[in-house]
């Protein structure tokens, strides 16, 4: 990649507010879309974390629908991201993959999303928060991204937040710009060290990765980081409380870098990773007494979830290891993010509509490219041919209406594998690779997988030398799936 300037419509990590024009109410509910970042199976109250409190979490579950298989489409945040919102399995995708923060848009403009389909049924709608999939054809736009990568500011509306065009935004991601105020050669700026990979620029003394120069009045604040995205959910609730509205609240938390208010900073025993937790939860009750005063909770859908598995080491020296204690992120599952057993793609999935769904819980199987049909199936949005190939109508369920979800899900990390109810089949390790990551734990059985989970949740014992029928049959399966549209 060669050294570009950054322009005033540069994207990176942080607010995305993009707000299109509303058409008349039609259908019924609004819909918020509560999207957390590394949160794990384990990680809140209501899936059996006992060392974080999380009592508004833990109220949505207990009113509405707890979901108990409920998976992302990969085990890492851009594909898992590009399934929600497209309804297409990400490794149909070139490059929907972990990028750099400087990618190109992933969706291009006319592709059929859940916020498209919404908009065309009247529905006033709004990205906040973490973005991760791309703008722009890559020479005029740059990748939103995390917020461990560079650039750290906001985007509003396809502009950098305050920035100061006499200060242009310079990035690069193979090595030092000539005008870099900060970097590695300056540790004693740094008030969160990197553990592995993330020692290239300093800002707000936190490591990056990547280089850069400029933009110094539009940075963000990471301790606020949490706030400036709420208030602006917030925001949104209020001045569409009248109409339709869809918004899509992609939070920072639980992500890299952790940097919690202050106000957080002794919340849990599990120092920064349990703090953030906490910061989560403040967030989702903010928006939950938003509704509430302006009437509006009754008739919101909200789904609350996660982009894929826990990581608990995932770059920074913040304690998060040697504070876990008991603590099991993902909960009673193997593996997590990045890896291709349950902890990779299972999340915590909680469907919350007072006025539809009653409580309860429901072990349907369930992939998270669903939303775009059922909701579809919901609104009364009919999709052109081809949009959302992989996504199936499974609202009875979401809605607590039947407990079938889907017989087939295709699960991804390095390899794919395959959901048949019960069955999980894990392709063999010296297979077709699909995604590149590190931290990925894969099992060393070159003849691929097989697990029973109804029987053996934590993906312990492999049967597959004792089932080769069920082994070849689930391996056409999912070539069959892999080869499709």
């Amino acid at each position: 990649m060669t050294r570009r300037d950054f322009l005033t419509s540069t994207a990176t990590a942080g607010l995305l507010a993009g707000h299109n024009a509303s058409a008349s109410a039609a259908t019924p509910p609004n819909i918020i879309l509560i999207y957390a970042d590394d949160l794990g199976y384990g990680d809140v109250g209501c899936y059996g974390a006992q060392r974080v409190k999380t009592p508004n979490i833990d109220s949505l579950a207990k009113r509405g629908l707890r979901f108990t298989d409920v998976h992302t489409s990969a085990a890492t945040c851009t594909p898992s991201r590009y399934s929600l919102l497209t309804g297409e399995y990400s490794f149909r995708m070139q490059g929907a993959r972990v990028l750099p923060g400087d990618a190109p848009a992933l969706i291009q403009p006319g592709r059929v999303t859940i916020a498209s389909m919404l908009k065309d049924r009247g529905y006033r709608t709004s990205v906040i928060g973490k973005w991760h999939l791309g703008l722009g054809n890559g020479e005029t736009f740059r990748r939103p991204a995390t917020g461990h990568r560079l650039p750290s500011v906001y985007v509003e509306n396809g502009r950098v937040r305050n920035l100061d065009p006499k200060d242009p935004i310079k990035v690069d991601y193979k090595g030092p710009l000539d005008d870099q105020p900060t970097g590695k050669t300056h540790p004693e700026l740094l008030k969160l060290k990197p553990s592995h990979g993330h020692d290239m620029t300093i800002v707000n003394g936190i490591s990056r990765i990547g280089y850069m120069s400029g933009g110094k009045a539009a940075l963000w604040d990471d301790d606020n980081m949490a706030d400036t995205l709420t208030d602006q959910a917030v925001s949104f609730i209020n001045r569409n409380a009248k109409q339709q509205f869809f918004l899509y609240f992609a939070t920072h938390d639980i992500h890299v870098p952790r940097s919690p208010h202050p106000r957080f900073s002794k919340e849990t025993e599990m120092g920064r990773r349990g703090n953030v937790i906490a910061e989560l939860d403040w967030c989702i009750g903010k928006l939950i007494d938003t509704l509430q005063k302006q009437g509006l909770l009754q008739n919101t859908l909200i789904v609350f979830s996660s982009d894929n598995g826990a990581v608990v080491d995932d770059g920074y020296q913040d304690e998060a290891v040697t504070k876990l204690g008991a603590h099991r992120p993902n909960g009673p599952l193997r593996g997590g993010k990045y890896s291709n057993f349950e902890g990779g793609t299972r999340v915590p999935f909680i469907v919350h509509w007072p006025a539809r769904v009653k409580p309860g819980v429901s072990d349907a199987l369930i992939g998270q490219l669903d939303l775009v049909r059922s909701f579809a199936e919901l609104t009364g949005a009919k999709l052109p041919g081809g949009a959302a190939p992989d996504s199936e109508n499974v609202l009875p369920a979401l809605l607590g209406e039947s407990k079938q979800g889907r017989q087939l899900l295709v699960e991804q990390a390095n390899i794919l594998s395959l959901r048949e109810g019960n069955w999980k089949y894990i392709s063999p390790s010296n297979g077709p690779k699909v995604q590149v990551n590190t931290n990925t734990e894969m099992g060393n059985d070159a003849a691929g997988q097989l697990y029973d989970l109804s029987k053996d949740l934590g993906e312990t014992k492999n049967l597959a030398s004792e089932n080769p029928g069920k082994v070849k049959e689930l391996a056409a399966r999912l070539q069959s799936i892999r080869a499709a549209h």
